[in-house]
């Protein structure tokens, strides 16, 4: 925590500093508020307040930014797919925004390298590298308003990231999948979860997928939602010629 100590601590001047000049090479212009960008990295654990006592981090700003992001990409998915109905649209804006997908673009610009917090990153899952994205979005909207936010995510994620075409094939969720799929055949399904802890004290869940009281899959993760996940994706691989057939 002293690198990030040292960054926060060396940079309070609106302009100079590591931070404002890390900031202004991941925004592509300069921070008129850097006060903005400040707490759009810093976590609820570093008990942070301001002078009314409302507490500092970036949670209200992360708020913000879905609102922000999620705006953006559906006018561009409005203008780009005319032929799209709501349908379609909702669907394809939730695959550009989903979490998976935040969390790839908070590593790719190794957001986590500015967290203000009292937790170790390590310590942290996936979604910190998503949430502190959103944040970002968040204090560009505060701090240049709207036609900057918007320039910022054409640039970020959708010149980069999104492919219409690619995006029509992409899966949300094996598990919606699998779900739906059992439903259509009417066979029965039960995600049997229980505590699967390593001998290192880490929490984990194992998950088995029942399809007609016959285990098809089985998959453990850090949280009951990616192993359920793993273990869908593993059975709709299984199952995904007669899957297909049904379509």
């Amino acid at each position: 925590m002293n690198v990030f100590k040292k960054i926060f601590t060396h940079s309070r001047p609106q302009e100079g500093g590591i931070f404002f000049d890390k900031i202004h090479k991941i925004l592509g212009f300069k921070p008129a508020n850097i006060d903005f960008y400040h707490k759009a990295f810093t976590h609820r654990s570093s008990n942070k307040q301001d002078a009314k006592g409302n507490p500092v981090n970036y949670e209200r700003l992360e708020f913000l930014g879905d609102a922000m992001l999620s705006s953006v990409i559906a006018a561009h998915l409005f203008n780009v797919v005319p032929s799209g109905d709501e349908g379609y649209l909702t669907k394809m804006r939730s695959k550009i925004v989903s979490r998976e997908h935040l969390n790839e673009l908070g590593r790719d610009l190794n957001l986590v390298e500015f967290v203000d917090s009292k937790v170790p990153l390590q310590n942290f899952g996936d979604n910190i590298h998503g949430n502190v994205f959103e944040a970002l979005i968040g204090a560009i909207f505060l701090d240049k308003g709207y036609v900057y936010c918007e320039k910022f995510i054409h640039k970020r994620v959708i010149e980069p990231y999104v492919d219409i075409a690619k995006l029509e094939g992409k899966v949300i969720s094996y598990k919606s999948l699998v779900i739906e799929w059992c439903q259509k055949e009417k066979k029965t399904f039960h995600y049997e979860t229980f505590d699967d802890n390593s001998i290192t004290g880490q929490r984990f869940f194992g998950v088995k997928l029942r399809i007609d009281d016959k285990i098809v899959a089985k998959a453990r993760a850090t949280s009951k939602k990616k192993a359920e996940e793993i273990a869908s994706k593993r059975a709709f691989y299984a199952f995904q010629e007669k899957m297909d057939q049904k379509k």
